[in-house]
């Protein structure tokens, strides 16, 4: 699947549109919406970096999403801490927040523009910015951290209000929405989420498309053999067919790759015991069918989904998957070629002896698991990558790190 590349220009303008009750029918120029973005985008940067926002005063968007990391974790841990101790663990890896400009909104069933690809087959679930696809706007993503009791631990929205308003920012807010308005907790709020979901649409800052890879797609650089080796591997449908989900092409309109389809799928990532909530034997994190998420919750079919994230800037991550059951970026590539040919290096032992597969999923959700290649082979037989294709791949994806600079 691949999703149009917006304009940012226009996303921006019309984000900074109906900030507050009132005035979304007012007529605007186009200079004073352009101001509107603006104003929001660096109250959102402030919003962003600042801890007091939080109920334990330790803890901002950045904490978690670190700009220096592709806006992922700074850290190994599988589940970063908060809560008004800085003490509580939550139950998922911290994902990136780059390239979620394009995400499409959650659909259950996904078909291909008819411009790209053939329009009558339904990919299935596809879309939403989370883990499990159950929002679809930055600013509902936004009231996620803030309210969660084991991330920022504010009690409702007026409390966020209240601590935006503590922290100094009410000057910026004021300027946007009026001083009157400025004094009502819920427009505080709404203009808060508003600012954070724009800020998050700064191109140079989320989606800037400087990789090595970007480069090379321009012509301004070239692969070095070990990383076109990677890529050909990365491509190759009986090799790693990394890129049947992880989209390496441009798009049919010239958009330059976003490394995912954006699509729900289960993959069996082994049960990771770092996760507090892993120590009771009748808790499952199952993506689309809960706990989390709650509409689908009875629908047996997506249990254990999750979306697919992009691989831009996933050298920069030290934990992977969505539990963070894995510490390097060569396991995570490895855990795709051996899940089936070599279940004991991943999944541990039952008391008979015998290999508990896809220990993290109830037996019934084991039906959801994708088996496509590399996921074809049988206990036994050799891995679809050696030892060495991995590290092809694995420089690869190297490539895919923004801030390179091609030599001049």
């Amino acid at each position: 699947m691949r999703i149009k590349h917006w304009i940012l220009a226009l996303a921006t303008v019309l984000l900074a549109l109906a900030i507050v009750p009132g005035e979304a029918g007012e007529d605007i120029s186009r200079a004073e919406a352009r101001r509107q973005a603006q104003a929001l985008s660096a109250l959102g940067h402030d919003l962003f970096f600042d801890p007091s926002l939080s109920g334990s005063g330790k803890l901002a968007c950045s904490s978690c999403h670190d700009p220096a990391h592709g806006f992922g974790p700074a850290n190994a841990r599988p589940v970063q801490l908060g809560g008004g101790d800085m003490q509580r663990p939550g139950n998922r890896a911290a994902p990136s927040l780059k390239y979620l400009q394009v995400v499409p909104p959650f659909t259950e069933h996904f078909y291909d523009s008819e411009d790209e690809a053939d329009e009558s087959i339904d990919n299935g679930p596809t879309g939403g910015l989370t883990w499990d696809g159950r929002v679809d706007r930055g600013a509902d993503q936004a009231r996620i951290p803030l309210l969660s009791e084991f991330e920022m631990g504010n009690r409702d929205g007026t409390e966020v209000a209240r601590r935006v308003l503590a922290a100094g920012h009410g000057k910026a807010i004021a300027a946007l929405v009026g001083r009157k308005a400025a004094a009502d907790p819920a427009i505080v709020y709404k203009t808060a989420l508003k600012a954070l979901e724009v800020f998050q649409q700064d191109y140079k800052t989320f989606y800037p498309y400087s990789s090595k890879y970007d480069a090379v797609l321009a012509g301004k650089a070239e692969l070095t053999p070990q990383e076109a080796r990677g890529l050909d591997l990365f491509n190759a449908e009986d090799k790693g067919n990394c890129a049947s989900c992880h989209i390496s092409q441009r798009g049919n309109d010239g958009t330059p790759p976003q490394f995912t389809d954006y699509g729900q799928i289960a993959l069996g990532v082994p049960r990771n015991p770092e996760i507090p909530a892993n120590k009771d034997p009748a808790y499952f994190d199952l993506g689309l069918c809960g706990p989390l998420r709650t509409d689908f919750l009875k629908r047996q079919e997506y249990c254990g989904l999750f979306r697919t994230p992009t691989l831009r800037n996933v050298a920069l991550r030290q934990t992977f998957f969505h539990n963070g059951g894995m510490h390097s970026l060569r396991d995570a590539v490895r855990f795709y070629v051996e899940r089936e040919t070599r279940p004991e290096r991943w999944y541990p032992r039952k008391a008979d002896g015998s290999i508990d597969k896809y220990d993290d999923l109830p037996e019934a959700a084991k039906a959801n698991l994708n088996t496509d290649p590399p996921f074809d082979r049988k206990a036994g037989e050799a891995p679809a990558l050696t030892e060495a294709e991995i590290d092809d791949v694995v420089a690869f994806l190297g490539t895919l790190t923004d801030g390179y600079k091609p030599a001049k």
